[in-house]
């Protein structure tokens, strides 16, 4: 095999898909060819200073994203600005009422006070009822009945 035709091969070989080739030629010849396919790419972006804020009421939070979604993203703080929302304080099943065969504590348009019980959240088999930590009208539901909900989980918003 004459030098012209290794580099041909060499050629085809850099320009094609394959990464890795072997001939053996009958009269003993052998040729081996790897491809480097590794490539390591490294973006580096700088990341933006992070700021603590401490707040106790609601506030908007800047959202980094594509354009679009973030005027959705401000949209919908905007709406939750003018809501007080009641959170689970713990982890079990939510009801929204002390037995199957009985009314909910409170239904969307309901007036509650502060210290009214709106819903019963199951921990280990103890019934635990949620109050209201605030006067208002309740806007939302955010869960169903007998959903699981964690610490945190918004259950109710009230205006």
């Amino acid at each position: 095999m004459e030098y012209k035709d290794i580099k041909k091969l060499i050629d085809d070989m850099g320009e094609s898909k394959i990464d890795e080739l072997e001939i053996e030629f009958p009269e003993g010849v052998k040729i081996s060819m790897k491809k480097n396919t590794k490539k390591e790419v490294v973006i580096e972006r700088p990341e933006p200073p992070r700021t603590v804020i401490e707040a106790s009421a609601p506030m908007t939070v800047p959202v980094v994203s594509q354009k679009q979604e973030n005027s959705l993203v401000n949209v919908e703080e905007k709406v939750e600005e003018n809501y007080k929302i009641i959170k689970s304080p713990m982890v079990g099943t939510f009801y929204a009422s002390s037995s199957p065969d009985k009314d909910p504590y409170v239904k969307v348009g309901d007036k509650v006070k502060k210290g009214q019980v709106v819903c019963i959240v199951e921990a280990m088999k103890l019934m635990n009822e949620i109050e209201s930590e605030f006067d208002g009208e309740i806007v939302e539901i955010c869960v169903n009945n007998q959903d699981m909900v964690e610490y945190g989980t918004p259950l109710f918003k009230v205006k």
